[in-house]
């Protein structure tokens, strides 16, 4: 069949979590979210040796991760559904607040757009600048800044004490 590219494994055991963890956001499903990252992998490998010649791979395989995931979204039928979720692990550092974020991550997230979505993703998670979102999306700074505006602000709605904790609020002075 094909030959691996070279470099290829290396990338993915190497990116692989940061993958996954930005596929999860994305999706907010697990198993949604390695599916996410096996397609997009899938869309790479045939150009992996153009991208390494060319420099760094991770602003395209993030560019093919949102393609791949905006086609998902936007087909009617969503694939098959989790008819359950498992708890998700959590390590010795995080203990219960950091799983209680998670949890109320996991919750909000859905009431988002998936522009919305993919925009707090990127510049969240990913922490990419305004312009490098707006590049991973194809469209302009100015749209990047008015969905994020806007998701934040459907979050604030939300009043989850969980999220907003440590997140940017408005305070009188600063209106």
């Amino acid at each position: 069949m094909f030959e691996e590219p070279e470099g290829f494994r290396d990338y993915v055991a190497a990116r692989q979590r940061t993958l996954l963890r930005t596929a999860r956001m994305l999706t907010g499903n697990q198993h949604t979210a390695e599916d996410l990252v096996q397609a997009t992998l899938e869309r790479v490998w045939p150009r992996w040796q153009r991208l390494t010649r060319d420099g760094d791979p991770d602003p395209y395989v993030r560019r093919v991760m949102i393609n791949t995931y905006s086609s998902w979204w936007q087909r009617k039928w969503r694939g098959e559904l989790s008819s359950s979720e498992l708890p998700e692990e959590v390590g010795g550092d995080g203990g219960f607040a950091q799983a209680d974020l998670a949890d109320a991550l996991r919750r909000i997230m859905p009431t988002l757009t998936a522009r919305q979505r993919a925009v707090l993703v990127l510049r969240y998670y990913d922490d990419l600048t305004e312009v490098a979102t707006a590049h991973a999306l194809g469209c302009s700074v100015g749209t990047v800044k008015s969905q994020t505006a806007k998701a934040l602000a459907r979050l604030r709605l939300m009043d989850d004490p969980r999220v907003l904790a440590d997140g940017p609020r408005v305070t009188e002075a600063g209106r």
